[in-house]
Parts: structure tokens; C-alpha cells; sequence
């Protein structure tokens, strides 16, 4: 689908069974002049044969496509009035002016070839995989549509809304599922939502904790701290008590035998702890994976921060002479960590 209508709408059919479609990257329009381009007519009849001229060659031009019998005929480039003409009288619906990325989409989806020059043309290069050839009116716009195509590579998801916000987030939503859909399809791998796997790695870094000694247990107490933030935003959101819910969850999953996995998460609607798995709430594994190597790497960065760079100089008070000032007093509040003690 394109936002495109015929060139001649009253004359060209805006609707055709199993269409022969030709797709051009070449206008069908004589070549204009460049700027320094000199024409010298010393008589009347120059003037018409120059005219001619340009008439011939769009006639053979339009005659070449017309004996390969296509019955749609789209171009990136323009199309003169005159091309129209003879494309509609050979039974021909036109279209002029497409955008690249929509040219590509229809020969993936046609089989059709984009051709750069009319000379070149050959029946290979007809598109005849579509099913139906269509122009309909939405709103005040034409759309074209080219639909039951055989073997399609490319599609159009056409979105409609209310408004320019409500498409947006449409648009935002579609655009998530098909991200989710194309993790599946790379990593056909997935966890329990709500909370599940948050609250049994926090569980699994905890019981690590109690078997290191000394300061080595802080990180895995720390890191198994953060990864109950998922479900206690999820409770918050809910609008559940956040420390029952937390409480239960936690019980949950302490209940469960070790080496037993526990899918076991908090519902978003109702805010009860329920079974992921049998409530069929999944996430895509190379999510949570990226999700939490991020979480760790931030955390790394900010631990190997070993100074604070600042770049406020604090203005010192004095008379000038350039003499060697008195000693600087500091009560706690205008400590300058940069200023060298005096020798």
C-alpha cells in the first residue's frame, strides 16, 4: 500500500484482476535541457518539427512498454501528459512520482524488476504475482493496493486512529511487538514475567552469599537487592501493598526446592501472586540477559570512579600588591579539595 492515485483518475482504471505490473526507475517524459542547452529556430516550421521530435519519442517510448500488453505501469520518475495519452489509450493505468523504499516493496512483493531503461525492458521483468490491483479513497486521500500476492517479501500494516496520539502510540506498540517477535525468532528462548526470574536470581545470589565468608558476600547481597526492584515496581504499579506482596513472593520462591525452577510472579492486574506459567505471561531470554549485563556494567563503571573531577574554581579574596596571602581558614563548608597545604 502507498499513498498514491492514477495520473489520469477519470480515465485509468483504479481497479484490475491479476495485474501485469512494470516498474520503471526512468521517466517517461523528453528529457528537458539543461541550463545552457541553445536552440536555434530560423523558421516557422522548426519549431513544429522540433515539437514532433519530442512526440515521436514519447509515442515509441509509450509503443516499447505498451508491446510487452502491462496493465500498471509505475515510475520513481515523472510522466508527461502526453505519456498519459497514449498509456490510456492502450488501456494502461499509470502511476508517476513513487518513492524508492515503495518501488523496492512492490517488486519484492510483485516479482517484478525495476528497469532503468525502456530499451531494456523484457517479459522477465513483468510483475504478475499480485492478485488484485486497487485505488481507494480513506478520507480525503487515495491509497493504492496491491494485495493476494503469491510468495509476497514485503507487506504494509496500515494503522488507523482517532488521532495523531493515539497512531503514535500504536505505532510505538507495533513497533515493540514486531522487536519482540524478531528476539523470538532469533533466540527461540523464553522466561516467566512478572517478577519471576528477578525474584529467583535474587533468591539463587542470596544462598550464594551465606556460603562466601567475609567481605567477598557484599556484592552478591547487593546485587541480589537490586533484582527485587522488578517486582516490587510491578506491585507499586498495581497498586498492592508492596511489602506483603514482596513478603509473599519472597516465601514463594523460598517454599520451592532447590534446583526447582520457580515461575511463580506478580500479576499487573490484580496484584496477587500468581503462576507465570500458567497465566502465560513470557518474556524473551535475550531481554532479561541484555537487561541485567547492563545493570551490572553501569554498576562497574560507577564503582571504578575513583575522584571527582571539578571544574568551579572558588574566587579567593585579597588586595592586589601580589603580595603571599595569610593562611586560609576552612570551617567545613568551603574545603577546597584542590588548594595545597602551605609547606
Amino acid at each position: 500500500m502507498f499513498n498514491k492515485d492514477v495520473v489520469v483518475p477519470g480515465r485509468m482504471r483504479r481497479r484490475i484482476q491479476n495485474p501485469r505490473i512494470l516498474l520503471l526507475d526512468c521517466p517517461l517524459e523528453y528529457k528537458k535541457g539543461e541550463s545552457q542547452t541553445a536552440v536555434e529556430l530560423m523558421k516557422e516550421e522548426d519549431w513544429a518539427a522540433l515539437l514532433k521530435a519530442e512526440e515521436e519519442w514519447i509515442a515509441a517510448a509509450c509503443n516499447q512498454i505498451a508491446a510487452l500488453k502491462p496493465n500498471v505501469v509505475i515510475t520513481e520518475k515523472g510522466l508527461s501528459d502526453l505519456a498519459a495519452h497514449f498509456l490510456t489509450k492502450a488501456g494502461i493505468s499509470a502511476i508517476r512520482r513513487l518513492r524508492k523504499t515503495d518501488n523496492n516493496r512492490i517488486a519484492r512483493a510483485t516479482g517484478a524488476t525495476i528497469c532503468n531503461r525502456i530499451e531494456e525492458i523484457r517479459e522477465t521483468d513483468i510483475g504478475t504475482k499480485a492478485g488484485l490491483f486497487e485505488v481507494v479513497k480513506i478520507g480525503d486521500e487515495f491509497f493504492t493496493f496491491i494485495v493476494d500476492c503469491k510468495e509476497p517479501k514485503a507487506c504494509t500494516i496500515v494503522l488507523r486512529g482517532a488521532s495523531k496520539d493515539v497512531l503514535n502510540e500504536v505505532e510505538r506498540n507495533l513497533h515493540d511487538a514486531m522487536g519482540v517477535a524478531r528476539n523470538i525468532c532469533l533466540e527461540p528462548r523464553l522466561v516467566p514475567g512478572g517478577g519471576a526470574v528477578e525474584m529467583a536470581v535474587s533468591r539463587a545470589l542470596t544462598e550464594r552469599a551465606h556460603t562466601i565468608e567475609g567481605v567477598e558476600a557484599g556484592p552478591y547481597k547487593t546485587a541480589g537487592q537490586a533484582m527485587e526492584v522488578i517486582p516490587r515496581t510491578l506491585a507499586q504499579n498495581c497498586g498492592a501493598n508492596v511489602i506483603r506482596t514482596l513478603t509473599k513472593l519472597r516465601a514463594k520462591h523460598a517454599e520451592t526446592p532447590a534446583g526447582t525452577p520457580c515461575t511463580y510472579g506478580i500479576n499487573g492486574e490484580t496484584g496477587e501472586i500468581t503462576d507465570m506459567k500458567a497465566a502465560g505471561v513470557w518474556e524473551p531470554l535475550v531481554v532479561k540477559t541484555q537487561t541485567m549485563k547492563t545493570a551490572i556494567e553501569a554498576a562497574n563503571m560507577l564503582l571504578r570512579i575513583d575522584d571527582i573531577v571539578s571544574g568551579i574554581s572558588k574566587g579567593r579574596g585579597g588586595g592586589g600588591g601580589g603580595g603571599p596571602s595569610g593562611p586560609q581558614v576552612d570551617d567545613g563548608d568551603n574545603v577546597d579539595p584542590e588548594q595545597m597545604l602551605p609547606e
